[in-house]
C-alpha cells in the first residue's frame, strides 16, 4: 500500500464526463429506513463508498460485536437503530471514532427508554446497548448546534415509537439540508412528519416498502469544481446529479459561480465550463459543511479572500478539520484566522508553485480537497487511500481526466 502519492497535469486542459459515486448520506439513510420497513425495499445505485458498505454488512450481522470503524453516520445511526429495537450490541469503532462525542444521542434514546452504558470515557463510544424498555415520553428538546446526524438518527426511528415523537431542537440548526433529506427519504418510504419552527412531529406509524434509487454526490462533485475553476481550459460532464436534490452540499452550484465555475443542468447531470473569478467570498456553512474545506483550499489556490462562517462541527468530523486546514494552509503561505468567535477569515498568500506536499490526518476530504492544485504544481498527497471512505474511485477518475500520477513508497 503506498504511503503518498504525487498528482500532475501537463497540459491543465480537462475534457472530460464522469460518473460520480452514489451519495453516501441518502444510501446509508435509505438502508436503515429499509430495514425498519420490515421488508427489503429496492433501493438502486447504492454507494460503493466505504461507510456504505460497511452499513450494510453490519445490519446484516448476527455478531453481539459491531464495528462502526470510522464511519460517523453508521455510529450514530445504529446506535439509534439497536436501542429502539431492543437489540443486545456492543458498539465500537477506531480510535479517532471514540474521540467523537455522541452524549446527546445517548441522552435523548435514554429519555425514550433505551439502555445504553458507555464502556469507556463519559460521553464518547464504545457503547453497550441492551433490551429497550420504553419511558412513554414523546417530547424530547436536543441540541441542534452540534451534528444533525444526532436528530437524523432520532427520526428514523422515531415511527417505532409508541406515542411517536416530537422533537424539540434547541439553538443554531447546523445542516437542516440533511435532516430535510431524512425526512424526505421518510416520506418516501410511507412516513408522514410535520417540520414548522424548531419542532419536528412524527406520529407513530409503517414504513412501507418502496424502491429507490440515490443520487449521485455532490459532495464528491465538488472537487470537480475545483478542477474546473484552476484548469486552463474546462468542460466537464458530471453523470447523475439532479437539480432538485434531496442533498445540501448542491449548494456548490451556487457557491462556485462566485469561483469560477458556471453550471448546467441537463437530463443527464450537469456540465461545468469555466467564467470570471470572484477576489472575495463571505459565505456561511451551517448547511453545507463538508464543503467548507473544497472552498478554502480552491480560496488559497486562486488568490481569493475568505470570511466564513458555519465551521462549528468540522472540530468533530474524522480529524479537526479547522486544525487541519490551518496547519495545510501555511504551506501554502495562506492563513486561516477565527477573527471573531465562530468567523473564520482566510487570507492567502503568494504561492511558491515549485511543488506541494499535503497532509490528510486519515480523512478523506483533505485529500480530495487538495488534489486538484496538481492543476498549479506537482502535488503530493499523504496517504491517499482514505478517499475510499466516500470516492474510492477518485485517482482512478483523475487519470481518466489526463492527471498524472505517481504512486510513492
Amino acid at each position: 500500500m503506498s504511503k503518498s502519492l504525487t498528482l500532475s497535469h501537463p497540459t491543465g486542459v480537462i475534457h472530460t464526463s464522469i460518473k460520480l459515486p452514489a451519495s453516501k448520506s441518502e444510501a446509508n439513510r435509505a438502508l436503515i429506513i429499509s430495514v425498519l420497513s420490515g421488508s427489503a425495499a429496492e433501493l438502486h445505485n447504492l454507494s460503493e463508498a466505504n461507510d456504505t458498505q460497511l452499513l450494510q454488512r453490519l445490519l446484516n450481522s448476527d455478531s453481539e460485536t459491531i464495528d462502526a470503524e470510522d464511519a460517523g453516520t453508521v455510529m450514530r445511526f445504529l446506535t439509534a437503530y439497536y436501542a429502539i429495537t431492543g437489540q443486545s450490541k456492543t458498539l465500537v469503532g477506531t480510535e479517532r471514532m471514540c474521540q467523537r462525542p455522541i452524549k446527546v444521542l445517548v441522552d435523548a434514546l435514554r429519555e425514550l427508554g433505551a439502555s445504553i452504558t458507555y464502556l469507556g470515557e463519559e460521553g464518547y463510544p464504545p457503547l453497550k446497548i441492551e433490551a429497550f424498555k420504553g419511558s412513554g415520553k414523546k417530547h424530547l428538546k436536543v441540541r441542534s448546534d452540534i451534528s444533525s446526524q444526532y436528530i437524523s438518527a432520532l427520526l428514523m426511528v422515531a415511527p417505532l415509537l409508541p406515542e411517536g415523537l416530537v422533537l424539540e431542537l434547541d439553538g443554531k440548526i447546523g445542516s437542516r439540508p440533511y435532516i430535510n433529506m431524512t425526512l424526505s427519504l421518510m416520506k418516501h418510504f410511507g412516513v408522514e412528519a410535520a417540520f414548522e419552527g424548531n419542532i419536528i412531529t412524527v406520529p407513530h406509524q409503517k414504513y412501507k416498502s418502496a424502491s429507490f434509487e440515490v443520487e449521485s454526490d455532490w459532495s464528491a462533485a465538488s472537487y470537480w469544481y475545483s478542477i474546473v475553476a484552476l484548469a486552463k481550459e474546462a468542460d466537464v460532464t458530471l453523470l447523475g446529479l439532479r437539480k432538485d436534490s434531496f442533498q445540501g452540499d448542491s449548494a456548490v452550484a451556487d457557491i462556485m459561480a462566485h469561483l469560477g465555475v458556471y453550471t448546467s443542468f441537463t437530463d443527464k447531470g450537469i456540465q461545468l465550463t469555466k467564467k470570471h473569478c470572484e477576489k472575495f467570498l463571505s459565505y456561511d456553512f451551517s448547511d453545507c459543511p463538508d464543503l467548507a474545506q473544497t472552498v478554502v483550499a480552491l480560496g488559497a489556490a486562486l488568490g481569493v479572500k475568505l470570511e466564513i462562517t458555519g465551521l462549528e462541527s468540522l472540530r468533530i468530523k474524522e480529524t479537526d478539520r479547522i486544525q487541519a486546514l490551518q496547519i495545510e494552509l501555511l504551506s501554502m503561505g495562506s492563513k486561516l484566522e477565527e477573527i471573531t468567535p465562530g468567523v473564520f477569515r482566510m487570507e492567502p498568500g503568494i504561492i511558491s508553485k515549485e511543488k506541494f506536499n499535503f497532509r490528510t490526518y486519515q480523512d478523506h476530504r483533505m485529500a480530495m480537497a487538495f488534489a486538484p492544485l496538481a492543476l498549479l504544481a506537482p502535488t503530493q498527497i499523504q496517504e491517499p487511500t482514505v478517499v475510499r471512505k466516500s470516492y474510492p474511485g477518485f485517482w482512478e477518475d483523475l487519470q481518466k481526466a489526463a492527471f498524472e500520477i505517481k504512486y510513492n513508497d
